[in-house]
This record gives C-alpha cells, structure tokens and sequence, in this order.
C-alpha cells in the first residue's frame, strides 16, 4: 500500500499570506510552516525516483499522480526528495514545488477524523435537530469529504452524512511515494489475492453445478416416481402443457384451467411431475444449456420478464399475453436469455 505522512494533527487550521515579489497574489495555505517544502507530482500516472540525477540513476520507487515528497535539493533540472522510505531524484518537470504546490497542497491532501467520545450520532444533515442515521465508536477512523458548519461529511453505510467537528481528533496526510521493494510486495500480494478469488469462484461454481446436478436428479426421481418413464419426461411435460392450451391468461395466477401467468403455467404443470418450481426465480432451477440448438422438449426458455416451455422444432408452449392466453408459439419470437433443463 502507498504511504501516507500527517500533518496539522490536532491543529486549528493557521492561514498566512504567501507574497513573493510586488504585486504578487495572496495564497492562503494552511499551516505554511509545514507545507513550504512539498514536492507534490503532476503526472499521468507516476514519475520514477532515481539514486542519482540522471535517466541512467537506478530506480528506487515511483512517485504516484498528486503524491507528496519533501524537497531536499534541486540539481540541474532534478529534485532531490524524501517520501516515505525512499529518498532520490525526480525530473522537475513533473513535479511542483514552492507556490505552485502550496496552491493545490490542499486539493491533494486527505483528511481524516478520529472519533474521541465513547459514541458519536451520524446525522442526515449538519445540524443537532436533523435526522439520525446511526453512530460511531471511540477510535473509528473517517475520512473526511467536506467541512460544513462545524460538521464533517462522512461516509456511513454507503451513505452521506455529518458528525460534529467538536468530539474528533483531526489530522491531514499525503500519499507518499512506493519504493521498488514496496511495490514487488503489493503485486505480489495482489496476486495472491487474486489467485484466492479465482480458486473461491471456481469452488462456489463446482458447488453450484453439484447443487444443479442433484436439484435435477432429484427432480427427475420426483418424477418417475410419479409414473413418468425416466428417457422422456421432457416430452411428457409438453404432453401435459399443451392439453390447457386456449385456457385464460390471469397475472399473478397459477391455475391451469381458470388462469395463470407465464410462471405460474410452468410452476403449476412441472407440480404435476412432483417439481417445485419457485414462483418467482424459476431461471436458478436445473441446469444451463448453451443454446437452442441442444434444448429438449421440456426445458425452460426464458425471456426478458417471461418463461415458456420448449417443445421442439423451434415452438414454444406458454401463458402469453391476457389477449392470447395459454397458447402455442414461436421460441424465437424474441432474444432468449437462458435455457435451463430441469430434468
């Protein structure tokens, strides 16, 4: 991770007027006598420290866009610095130093509030009548995105809110610069991380696929038991969904014959094989399959908000519309999402 260094902790914020020559703009800094010394990078991405001044210098780190070094010594177009553990040259050329960097000093800085009571409320607004969201403990560390009448604007539970400047400790810190040594340990632990996300997602969907295989087992056990061969259940379903073809269409319902919606039609007709089809989320039950070209008679297909039940040769048995109720159609008479087999 990228080193950090504080400033003014505690401190009451100190302005003072920087004028260099007659005539010269006030800048208003906070707490010049710590800040007349930054060395602050302006770059796309980040500028290289090097052991000496010159290209040719080994690198010892990098300096990162807006991160923060202390001037030592300026040779030849190159700036000496010390940042974190590193201590080397910088090109001037992508850095700033003296005004300009006291000018954007504050724009780059990071500031934080620690809470110093045993508890202290998160409100909606930065006034003690607004609204509470909640509280933090003693110790809780913040990071502060604006001051506002006497109140700081936090981030809590993924929302905005305020807590008052009066029970926080206050400090200001600076990204620092990345050593070599500092960087080879972040990827390599990047890495890691990552080879550990990869092997948890591929054992979450072995996990998956196992749960699938014995959900559709078990379904297809349900079913034989219930007097279906076992090689053509599919084709039995589509049987049994087609003798309610030309019955009503009714949202929300799940009777074959006074009425049903697209899901309820398949939840009720693959209840009769001794499946149980939630009402809702039926695209989790079985198995995926590719595409239409390998579906069976049976298979679920699924639409942008709807299900029908495949029946081969390109149709498709389905509670339609209230216009056209439980009905025979086309299965590509738009973008299938997923086929899901559940036997």
């Amino acid at each position: 991770m990228v080193g950090v260094f504080a400033l003014c902790a505690n401190s009451v914020p100190v302005y003072a007027g920087l004028q260099t020559a007659e005539n010269a703009p006030v800048v208003e800094v906070i707490d010049n006598r710590g800040y007349e010394d930054l060395v602050i990078a302006q770059v796309s991405s980040y500028v290289n420290i090097r052991s000496k001044p010159d290209t040719s210098g080994e690198i010892l780190g990098k300096l990162y866009n807006n991160s923060v070094g202390r001037f030592i010594e300026e040779t030849d177009g190159w700036i000496k610095i010390k940042s974190g553990t590193v201590e080397g040259y910088v090109k001037a050329e992508y850095c700033v130093a003296g005004l300009e960097a006291l000018r954007i000093a504050r724009d780059v800085e990071i500031t934080y509030a620690t809470i110093n009571v045993s508890s202290l409320r998160v409100r909606q607004k930065p006034t003690t009548d607004s609204a509470i969201l909640g509280s933090f403990s003693k110790g809780d560390e913040l990071e502060v995105l604006a001051e506002e009448d006497g109140f700081a604007k936090v981030s809590y539970n993924n929302k905005t809110g305020y807590i008052s400047l009066d029970y926080v400790d206050i400090h200001t810190e600076f990204v620092e610069a990345e050593s070599i040594e500092e960087e080879r340990a972040r990827l390599k632990a990047e890495e890691e991380a990552r080879r550990k996300a990869k092997e948890a997602a591929e054992a979450a969907l072995r996990a998956k696929q196992e749960q699938e295989a014995a959900a559709a087992k078990a379904a297809q056990d349900a079913a034989v038991a219930n007097g279906a061969s076992g090689d053509n259940l599919g084709q039995q379903v589509v049987d049994y969904a087609v003798q309610f073809v030309g019955n009503p269409y009714v949202y929300g319902g799940t009777s074959l014959t006074d009425g049903c919606d697209c899901s309820g039609f398949t939840q009720s007709v693959y209840a009769y094989f001794g499946v149980k089809l939630p009402r809702t989320g039926q695209r989790s039950a079985g198995y995926a399959i590719a595409s239409l070209d390998e579906a069976q008679p049976g298979d679920l297909l699924f639409y942008s908000g709807h299900v029908a039940i495949y029946m081969g040769n390109n149709r498709i048995v389905h509670a339609a519309t209230p216009r056209d109720g439980i009905c025979i159609g086309n299965a590509s008479y738009t973008k299938i999402l997923a086929i899901r087999r559940i036997f």
